[in-house]
């Protein structure tokens, strides 16, 4: 359960980062929706990493939680705000989520 949890708080932490680059592009009222947006997000994706951690070994949920949420902000960076997408880009995006998969099958 506290994997799930984990993989949750990441896919909140990719909230928050995509919301902060929606803000950058924003004005007026818009701007602020963001920011709630993304002090929203920001504070689900603690409280569940912090939960997460009740079980789990801080190093790998950390290193777990920052992974999912770079390759989610990636993955939007590229859909969505039409950034880059080489391959070297690709083949570490992919070596990433290889890590995230490998951590997971090695902490009990």
């Amino acid at each position: 359960m506290n994997w799930t949890l984990l993989v949750i708080a990441g896919l909140f932490e990719v909230g928050f980062a995509s919301c902060l680059g929606k803000a950058k592009e924003a004005a007026g009222n818009a701007y602020y929706w963001w920011m709630g947006g993304f002090l929203l997000c920001l504070t689900i994706s603690m409280l569940l990493l912090y939960k997460a951690t009740q079980t789990l070994p801080i190093g790998t949920a950390y290193a777990v939680w920052t992974g999912v949420g770079a390759v989610g902000t990636v993955l939007v960076g590229i859909f969505v705000f039409k950034e880059p997408s080489d391959f070297w880009r690709l083949f570490f995006l992919t070596t990433l989520i290889a890590s995230i998969v490998g951590l997971k099958f090695v902490t009990h």
